[in-house]
């Protein structure tokens, strides 16, 4: 599916006498304590229907508790596409030309502080972590964590959470054979380009699978997915392929036919590292890349 659904929440019946934050800790699975505060803080959390936000609200026998669903998010209120926000994950799709992360020469304007902008209009205090990072620019799927457990779920356990990673690439010519699996290790020089080297210090495998979807006027679509995340693997697979990513100069093209990177991930598959759902997101490719076979 394109979005995670939102399930039913399910509601709880006080047997005893408590108050709510030790009633909810005991009661609600998936959730650390910060989740379960945010949730009271934001009154997503109901007795006998009426939203509550104090901490220690008396519960007695027989009253019930549950969990409202979180507002709708306006999707206006962000510069680029959310895809997807829940007490854990946001999902957006990032625009070409706009960094994952501050560099050295660019603190403000990138994708985490836009999104940090934004959860924190919402309420005060809250911030995101980076569970991965897209190429400036690279567009399509990118997601930060709501929390730091959830962060370090996603790095403790990557390889078994994550089971696509897709991007659509439009290169120059038409890669032989059309459908292969490229595996190098990648050694990154001291002016931050990347090549294929031996296996050995400072290399790192780099695995790249690719389909030719069409091709012509010089150019091929190609349907992407990656085993592992090394920086610049695709551009450098293909470049050392002959079919160089279009508009990537730093890697070999000679050519850039809509002013951008043509390289859109547009896939991320996974297994929800709380809920236990498999679920994917999904960026549509952009509409300059069709430009290009016209």
């Amino acid at each position: 599916m394109d979005n995670m659904q939102r399930r039913e929440s399910p509601v709880y019946t006080v047997s005893e006498p408590d108050t709510l934050l030790p009633f909810l800790l005991s009661h609600v699975k998936g959730k650390s304590r910060n989740n379960v505060k945010s949730l009271l803080s934001r009154r997503l959390v109901a007795v006998d229907g009426v939203p509550l936000s104090r901490f220690d609200a008396p519960l007695s026998p027989g009253q019930q508790v549950s969990i409202l669903p979180s507002p709708a998010p306006r999707a206006d209120a962000l510069p680029f596409p959310l895809l997807y926000e829940d007490e854990h994950l946001i999902v957006v799709n990032k625009p070409a030309k706009l960094l994952s992360v501050a560099n050295d020469k660019e603190k403000a304007r990138t994708a985490y502080h836009i999104v940090t902008d934004y959860v924190k209009a919402r309420r005060v205090g809250d911030r995101i972590f980076v569970i991965h990072r897209l190429d400036r620019d690279t567009s399509g799927v990118l997601m930060f964590a709501r929390d730091r457990s959830t962060k370090e779920l996603f790095q403790a356990r990557w390889n078994e959470i994550v089971t696509r990673r897709g991007y659509l690439a439009v290169v120059e010519g038409v890669p032989k054979p059309a459908q292969d699996t490229i595996r190098s290790y990648l050694v990154e020089t001291d002016t931050h380009l990347s090549f294929s080297g031996a296996p050995g210090k400072g290399a790192k495998e780099a695995v790249t699978s690719y389909q030719v979807v069409k091709a012509g006027n010089g150019y091929s679509l190609l349907d992407v997915s990656i085993e592992t995340g090394r920086k610049n693997q695709i551009r450098v697979h293909m470049k050392e392929k002959g079919c160089p990513v279009a508009g990537d100069r730093q890697y070999g093209a000679r050519t850039n036919p809509i002013g951008r990177l043509c390289l859109h991930a547009n896939e991320l598959s996974f297994t929800h590292p709380v809920t236990g759902e498999a679920v994917t997101f999904k960026a549509k490719m952009p509409r300059d890349f069709n430009r290009v076979f016209r």
